[in-house]
């Protein structure tokens, strides 16, 4: 055990989740690379290197004559790259200023590039060390605290190997160090800097796993499987997000071995670096206005994972708030295969591919069948859980969605789907919904002996997303008239409307905490979800305010929307506070802020029919703009926005007519 080791391995005991709201995260899914701002390894908590969730490099701590570098700034360049400065002094100087520039630029891939110049009057001779560790540990235990001791090292070909039971990792110098250490994990190279020069050190991690492969990368920056959209308008901050948010969906991207065409979103860094069946399906439905690639990959994706006897798709245990037990979003997952499809449909994806998933979809409807209460709601998770509000959204989109799928294709069915939806939206609005003084409100959900849950959180927003209907239309909700207007008051009253977007769970309910995932925090997935929906009813000043809310918390963020953040009140001297444990970037927050920019446009297609619907918001909340880059019918589509609210198309696919 080397001299570094011994301090490092005593010193992780078990701390519990790691904070990574500070941390520069760098992701080209399944690889990944945490560290501080100040770009260096130190083996401590979540900082390494990562290859198929495992740590391959703990340590990789750079020294200038035995001293670190003074760190000046670290941000990303991208999803998958950061870059890190720093400033030394040359020893022996007496001159306030520092006589030595230090870049470091790191890939997720496990590339980094170190870049020491001089920018002295005087040339520079300075040993350069890099130490390096790696203990192979996997992803929960580093989360946990519990990784274990180091690896021990031996010398190799231009650096150093490291062996044990996830594989062997090596680490590749270009140039070759001019001294190798293995026992003390050190590299080290003798800089001749000239006035004005540069050295350029490359390191290199490979990782040789034992066993199989997992979900590789889906494919380079110019083939992602949706079309490459643009905002103009007076607020820069919608083209940044935008921008950022498909850039960070980008390195999420996987597709799995033997599949190289269906690629698919990883659910978020670093925590959840693999599917998500939910998270999945959501995020291909948000960027169905992008194109219809992403949801077909996707879906097929989901297909495989559905068991082909029951029909469900699998999903993971999560929290679900301090009111209601864990819950299974497996229930989500299968519910949103059937309208992920159905909307696809819509939006142009090709007969062929719908064809091919429509027997997946057969199934996840037998499924919910199958699933549902004597007094036909859905449990969560199944069997004997509670009937959540939001659920029974689901699934009564899907029986809508169910429905038209199945006569798009003349397949039996498709009117026990409607008539159970017509029962559902009857039972629904007479059990879920809570008459009070203010005007009412939906509860949570029903335990499974009937009682309701009464506490409002941002999963009621999901009551308002009816989806896409036939002719570019809104489809039927489980709410009437009079309540949907009273959840949509209720949707921008403070106790929900942070300022910043929707908190999970009413400050004005037991047990709030703003930093709780499901009981307080906003989540940007579930604002984006309200916002879509109250502009699809026609309440948009509320859509506009919590729209503005989430733009103006994600310039705090650099653009780059974390999963969730702290559901604190909105004042002029306070900014949105980090969720310490949240990934960033998450699929559903970044696909959550381009449904967000689009929502502003109204766009609403119906291809088999040959028509598009566009009802952008009215008030304008960004003033005039401009959207290029969506897909609709496969062919480019583009529209202005006026300042008042109309629409123009620019560009369309040919034969698509403008309905009403």
């Amino acid at each position: 055990m080397g001299p570094h080791q011994a301090n490092r391995s005593s010193s992780r005991a078990d701390r519990g989740p790691q904070a990574v709201h500070d941390a520069v995260i760098c992701v080209a899914a399944p690889s990944l690379a945490v560290s501080g701002r100040d770009g260096q390894l130190r083996g401590d908590g979540l900082d390494g290197f990562y290859q198929a969730g495992r740590r391959v490099l703990a340590r990789c701590e750079l020294r200038l004559a035995g001293a670190a570098p003074v760190p000046v700034q670290g941000l990303p360049v991208s999803a998958g790259e950061a870059r890190f400065t720093a400033v030394a002094r040359v020893p022996g100087d007496t001159a306030p200023d520092p006589g030595l520039t230090v870049e470091r630029l790191r890939s997720a891939g496990g590339t980094e590039r170190i870049t020491v110049h001089n920018t002295g009057p005087r040339e520079v001779r300075i040993p350069c060390e890099v130490s390096l560790a790696c203990d192979l540990a996997e992803l929960p235990a580093i989360a946990a605290g519990t990784s274990g001791p180091e690896l021990p090292a031996s010398v190799s070909d231009g650096g150093l190997l490291w062996a044990g039971e996830g594989g062997r990792v090596r680490v590749v110098a270009v140039p070759g160090p001019d001294n190798a250490m293995a026992s003390a994990g050190l590299l080290s190279w003798d800089l001749v800097l000239p006035p004005g020069a540069s050295r350029t050190i490359e390191l290199r991690v490979v990782l040789e796993p034992a066993g199989a492969q997992p979900a590789g990368p889906a494919s380079g920056p110019t083939t992602a499987p949706w079309s490459a959209a643009r905002i103009d308008c007076e607020d820069g901050g919608a083209a940044s997000l935008l921008r950022t948010a498909l850039d960070d969906l980008r390195g999420l991207l996987l597709r799995e071995p033997g599949h190289p065409l269906d690629a698919h979103v990883a659910a978020g860094a670093p925590w959840r670096l693999g599917l998500a069946p939910a998270d999945a399906a959501w995020a291909a439905r948000m960027l169905l206005p992008l194109g219809t690639r992403l949801a077909a990959g996707t879906l097929r994706t989901l297909a495989r994972r559905q068991d082909p006897e029951t029909g469900r798709v699998p999903g993971p245990l999560r929290h679900a708030g301090p009111h209601l037990p864990p819950t299974c979003s497996g229930v989500e997952a299968g519910l949103l295969f059937v309208t992920v499809l159905a909307e696809a449909r819509r939006w142009g994806i090709y007969d062929r591919d719908a064809e091919q998933l429509l027997p997946a979809a057969e199934r996840s409807l037998r499924w919910l069948r199958s699933s549902l209460t004597p007094a036909g709601y859905m449990p969560d998770p199944v069997p004997g859980g509670p009937v959540r509000c939001d659920v029974q959204a689901h699934a009564h989109r899907a029986m809508l969605h169910g429905a038209d799928l199945l006569d798009a294709y003349g397949r039996p069915g498709a009117e026990e789907w409607r008539e159970r939806a017509e029962a559902l939206r009857r039972r629904f609005r007479d059990d879920f919904w809570l008459d009070d003084r203010a005007g009412g409100r939906p509860a949570a959900a029903l335990t499974p002996d009937g009682r309701p849950v009464p506490h409002l959180g941002s999963a009621a927003a999901h009551l308002l997303d009816t989806g896409l209907a036939a002719g570019g239309g809104v489809a039927p909700g489980l709410l009437d008239k009079v309540q949907t207007e009273q959840l949509a008051r209720l949707l921008a009253a403070p106790e929900l409307d942070s300022g910043w977007g929707l908190r999970t769970l009413s400050a004005a309910a037991p047990g709030h905490n703003p930093f709780g995932h499901r009981g307080g925090a906003v989540r940007v997935h579930d604002t984006a979800v309200a916002v879509a929906g109250l502009a699809a009813h026609g309440y948009e000043r509320e859509a506009a305010a919590l729209l503005r809310g989430v733009l103006d918390a994600a310039a705090v963020f650099g653009h780059r929307l974390p999963e969730m953040y702290a559901g604190e009140q909105r004042a002029p001297d306070r900014v949105p506070a980090p969720h310490p444990t949240a990934s960033r970037p998450a699929a559903v927050a970044a696909a959550g802020a381009v449904q967000l920019l689009i929502t502003l446009a109204g766009i609403r297609p119906d291809v088999p029919e040959r028509i598009v619907v566009v009802r952008p918001l009215g008030c304008a909340p960004l003033g005039e703009l401009r959207l290029t880059g969506l897909a609709v019918a496969g062919e480019p589509f583009a529209v202005r926005v006026g300042r008042l609210g109309t629409a123009v198309v620019e560009e369309a696919a040919a034969g698509l007519q403008l309905g009403s």
